[in-house]
């Protein structure tokens, strides 16, 4: 079995999420071959998708979540995505008992005497008139019904688990702060979610999307980015389209065929990722992009660059400025190529009226 290292892996990860070359993708095409943007702090997909497209233009995004083309909701690992409207469709089923398990995870003294059944059909019954809801309005409406249980356990039941639910515009449209109001899936899209396959059509499909996002990767990948236990018998059904290989560690990683795998020399830009990026998130071992003495950064809201294609810096905005932190030294060239690219990204978050960047001594 081929041996890739912790380089040829970056690679082929940059290569997959983007971030080699920018590419010329449709915004939509792009939130599809992603698997979706981690999004649960609404301003960051614009960010990511600057990163990684020719020309985005943030706008794009805008008409797409208006447009009900793509949608604001929660799915994997039960944080908030922006997905498609045909994968949330497609996937949201499958996703059902894992993100009842997630919940209950966290609630389950508090839930204990709810039955789920009986709450998801009385929070449908709330939403039965179209209006949309905070979580905290659909929660002390249902929530007289079971008083022990305490409003935030239950809202976040019905929201975030039984209940296909969709954030609303104007929360996540570019530049915009708004609260968030829910409405179910179907009274957004005009249609239920797909029905569970059972020969799991869906699970294939999301085990080849994912290793075409983010391979080659082991299973443990596959489930940390998904939130599902492994999909074990999806992998098995499409096994024998694969290949494999061994990492550093000796774990097995699977990968399509004919996915990108660049040489491991390849030069890699300068890239700003935002908050919770699943370039980082999307894998259980996260070494290929990130040192494990910095593993915390991709679960502290911490934006991160990347330097040579791994993570070598953070960044923050100051007023109408990009900053930088070096989590290393930087060579004189990697300083000028993070503040040029910095420069940029600060004139794309200010729409042109600032192109200031500044980076920190290493």
């Amino acid at each position: 079995m081929p041996k890739l290292d912790t380089r040829a892996l970056n690679r082929a990860t940059l290569a997959r999420q983007l971030l080699l070359e920018r590419a010329t993708l449709p915004v939509p095409d792009a939130v599809a071959h992603l698997g979706g943007l981690q999004a649960q702090e609404p301003q960051e997909p614009f960010t990511g998708l600057w990163s990684r497209l020719r020309g985005f233009a943030p706008h794009a995004l805008d008409d797409l979540l208006t447009g009900r083309h793509v949608v604001r909701t929660h799915l994997m690992r039960r944080t908030v995505h922006l997905l498609t409207a045909a994968d949330v469709l497609a996937w949201r089923t499958r996703f059902d008992a894992m993100l009842r398990q997630r919940v209950l995870g966290t609630y389950r003294r508090e839930l204990e005497d709810v039955d789920l059944d009986e709450l998801a059909a009385r929070g449908r019954e709330v939403l039965a008139d179209g209006e949309p809801r905070s979580m905290g309005e659909l929660a002390r409406a249902v929530a007289g019904h079971w008083p022990d249980a305490g409003p935030r356990p239950l809202g976040e039941m019905l929201v975030a688990a039984l209940i296909p639910m969709v954030q609303l515009p104007p929360r996540g449209l570019w530049r915009t702060k708004a609260g968030v109001r829910n409405l179910p899936l179907p009274a957004w899209l005009g249609r239920d979610g797909d029905p569970l396959d059972p020969a799991d059509g869906v699970g294939q499909a999301l085990v080849r999307r994912y290793l075409a996002a983010f391979g080659p990767a082991a299973t443990a990948d596959l489930r940390a980015w998904s939130g599902l236990a492994g999909l074990p018998a999806a992998v098995k059904a499409v096994r024998e389209e694969l290949v494999a290989f061994r990492d550093e560690r000796g774990r097995e990683l699977l990968d399509l065929p004919d996915a990108p795998r660049p040489d491991p020399d390849t030069p890699a830009p300068v890239r700003f990722l935002p908050a919770f990026d699943n370039a980082i998130l999307g894998y259980d071992d996260r070494t290929r992009i990130i040192d494990d003495a910095h593993r915390g950064l991709s679960v502290a809201a911490e934006r991160v660059v990347l330097v040579d294609g791994r993570v070598g810096a953070t960044w923050t905005t100051d007023g109408d400025a990009v900053a930088v932190r070096p989590l290393r030294r930087l060579t004189g060239q990697e300083r000028r190529e993070v503040e040029a690219e910095g420069s940029r990204l600060a004139a794309f978050l200010t729409d042109g009226e600032s192109d200031r960047a500044r980076v920190d001594p290493g």
